[in-house]
């Protein structure tokens, strides 16, 4: 086995789905209203270059089309976000997510996810709450709703008290935006419901949600140097 695959086999679950999250630079989050539109969707993101999606558990429908598709792609990039509680966080972890999505930061989501070696992204948008979720064990934050809350110049204050801390901002980040927060070097990734809209999902316009989504990966490589994943 090469040095490179021994690193990759002793990487944990977590990290390395930081990392490729991190390779890909934008996390499609998506509402669905009907499961059986999950396997189209996912297809037209990877089409745009973007095998991943963060599903929300906003709409019944969203953790049993996060299920199909986590079966259907184990080794795709799926994760359920608006986790709000330890019985969210559990539920999802038995099926195999590879990450959770928190509006906020609950304690025992994070330690949860934490022992069970899952990536959580606990929400947070002040001093206060980052220092919450570091003491929490999370190491990726989700700086929400990114616009509302000060933005890409919020995000450059967080950097000075928290040099080590990484975010991934959503909440008002569309593709004219996507690049100012892509160029701090705090930020992991950005996460946007403007890639697969759930009108356009429900409308089955599947080949407009790839082409958002081939535009907005079109950004991540201007401003990383066409960085992709290969994991």
């Amino acid at each position: 086995m090469s040095d490179a695959a021994t690193s990759i086999s002793r990487e944990s679950r977590a990290t390395r789905s930081a990392r490729r999250l991190g390779h890909l630079g934008i996390l499609p989050i998506v509402e669905i209203d009907d499961a059986r539109q999950g396997e189209d969707l996912f297809e037209a993101l990877c089409e745009g270059g973007v095998p991943a999606a963060e599903i929300t558990l906003r709409t019944p429908e969203g953790a049993l089309a996060l299920e199909r598709l986590i079966t259907l792609h184990p080794d795709a990039l799926l994760g359920a976000g608006t986790v709000r509680s330890l019985e969210d966080a559990r539920r999802m972890i038995d099926i195999g997510v590879s990450f959770l999505v928190s509006p906020g930061t609950d304690e025992e989501v994070v330690v949860y996810g934490v022992e069970r070696d899952v990536l959580v992204l606990p929400g947070v948008s002040t001093p206060s709450e980052v220092m919450r979720a570091r003491k929490s064990g999370a190491t990726l934050l989700k700086f929400f709703p990114a616009e509302a809350a000060g933005g890409v110049e919020m995000l450059k204050a967080l950097a000075g008290p928290f040099p080590e801390v990484a975010f991934v901002p959503t909440g008002g980040i569309s593709e004219g935006n996507l690049a100012s927060y892509l160029r701090l070097a705090t930020v992991v990734a950005c996460g946007g419901s403007w890639l697969a809209p759930r009108e356009l999902i429900n409308a089955g316009r599947f080949e407009e949600i790839s082409e958002r989504t081939r535009r907005a990966k079109a950004i991540v490589e201007e401003e990383r140097g066409g960085r992709d994943d290969n994991s």
